[in-house]
């Protein structure tokens, strides 16, 4: 794979996912913000851009067992990923972290005011990202469905909200205010790392909300990057028929 300063950053993710540790690494955002070339990124970061270039190179050339394709994948299959690992994952540990954050601030809240901020943050999140992928998968994930089974089946395919574009630009912005949200958050818990009083518990709702954006950041990834700009590929070649 090729990588110059000219790259886009959310397409080198999307084609060879071990990039994202680079990126993580040197903290730039991969998935609410991808669009930007390597040199962009590294001019709002103040790095280097030919360092971070030779960090890429390495980490594609490096072998590795867990590199899932998933640019290679078929939209609909893509789709189904999503909603199966990704937004039952969010599901089922905004369950578990809710209780966490609650007992935290109330223990811990009067010497440490930011978790109750966290808390307030993370409850927007679960309302917000439940709300959000309730429409992708009534509305948007259904028509991706379609469009794979209409272009398979040489039929035509309509939407009751025009270009798939109106609903994936929707999406994408509810993405960035996510993406806003848990920078405040990270910002707030210096990075995920407890103070030296903290307990058990703490220490455990600050890796849990860690291990939720990172699982987050591949999760739009994967949308923002991979299956938006292919649905919007695919209904580009019903137009043209």
């Amino acid at each position: 794979m090729h990588i110059s300063e000219e790259s886009i950053v959310g397409e080198l993710v999307a084609k060879d996912y071990r990039t994202a540790a680079v990126f993580k690494q040197n903290k730039i955002d991969f998935c609410c913000n991808g669009n930007r070339t390597i040199t962009n990124a590294c001019e709002q970061k103040k790095i280097d851009s030919k360092q971070l270039i030779e960090q890429l190179i390495e980490a594609t050339t490096t072998n590795t067992t867990n590199n899932s394709e998933f640019n290679s994948w078929p939209i609909d299959l893509l789709a189904d990923y999503i909603e199966k690992k990704h937004h039952r994952y969010v599901e089922t540990k905004i369950k578990e972290i809710m209780p966490f954050l609650h007992k935290v601030v109330r223990v811990h809240g009067e010497r440490h005011p930011e978790l109750a901020e966290v808390e307030g943050l993370f409850v927007e999140c679960a309302e917000e990202l439940t709300e959000h992928m309730q429409k992708e998968e009534m509305v948007l994930f259904p028509f991706i469905r379609e469009m794979v089974e209409a272009k398979h089946n040489g039929t035509n395919v309509k939407s009751a909200f025009g270009t798939i574009q109106n609903p994936i630009g929707m999406m994408m912005h509810e993405h960035d205010a996510e993406g806003e949200r848990f920078r405040k958050i990270a910002a707030l818990t210096n990075n995920y790392n407890p103070p030296i009083d903290a307990c058990s518990t703490y220490r455990v709702t600050f890796s849990l909300l860690k291990e939720f954006e990172d699982d987050l950041h591949l999760h739009i990834h994967l949308e923002n990057n991979i299956l938006f700009p292919k649905s919007i590929q695919l209904e580009t070649q019903f137009s043209a028929s």
